[in-house]
Order: structure tokens, then sequence, then C-alpha cells
């Protein structure tokens, strides 16, 4: 695939990742389309920096550096890594401890109340 052609993909998975996250209720927006690294490809989801990844052969590592790097860079949540090949649903992969901080989290404010703090290496 052509790199324009490529880009295009990409664009075209952001905005389909975008309106897919709208449905179950979160304000979610799409970068700017040629921002080029500029800025993170969806913005939105609280507490989780979106790398959106919509291809046939997807290498995850190095997909999941990329989210890694640009989360600390956009200091704008957890890594997360969105991606989907055709006539599949979208998959989620992200570091354990940073699954494990959202889960338990998330469980504790539905259930207790409030939030804990996760003991990390």
């Amino acid at each position: 695939m052509s790199g324009r052609s490529s880009q295009r993909k990409g664009r075209a998975g952001e905005l389909e990742l975008a309106e897919a996250l709208r449905r179950y209720g979160y304000d979610v927006r799409p970068g700017r389309s040629k921002s080029y690294g500029e800025e993170p490809d969806l913005t939105g989801l609280p507490g989780l920096h979106i790398e959106c990844k919509r291809v046939e052969r997807l290498n995850i590592s190095a997909a999941m550096d990329q989210s890694i790097r640009d989360a600390e860079r956009f200091g704008d949540g957890l890594p997360a890594l969105f991606h989907r090949r055709n006539r599949q649903p979208w998959l989620v992969t992200m570091r354990m401890d940073d699954f494990i901080r959202c889960y338990v989290n998330s469980f504790y404010r539905d259930n207790m109340g409030g939030e804990i703090t996760l003991k990390t290496k």
C-alpha cells in the first residue's frame, strides 16, 4: 500500500473508532487529519492515550512502543492500542499493570465509591 493510501486508511480507522466510542457515550474526537504525530490520534477517553491502527498486519510490539512514547509525550493517560483488521472487531491492547489499574479503579469507583492506589514495581 502506498504512503498516501496507507494514511487515508489510517485516517478512516481513526474516524471509525471515534464513531464506535461515541456510540458508547464517550465524546471522542479525532486529531487533525494531517497532524503527523503532533497530536494524539483520538482524544476524549479519560485516562487513556489512544493509539489507533487499522491494518491487516500489525507489529503489536512496535505499535505499543509508539503508544507508550506518545502517552508520555502528550501526558494524556495510560497507553492503549486500539486495532482491527478487515471484517474483525476492534481490539484493545494494554500493558497488564495499566489494565489492572483501570479495572480495579473502575470497580472501586462503581462499587465502593472511591479510588485506590496500586503498588507498582
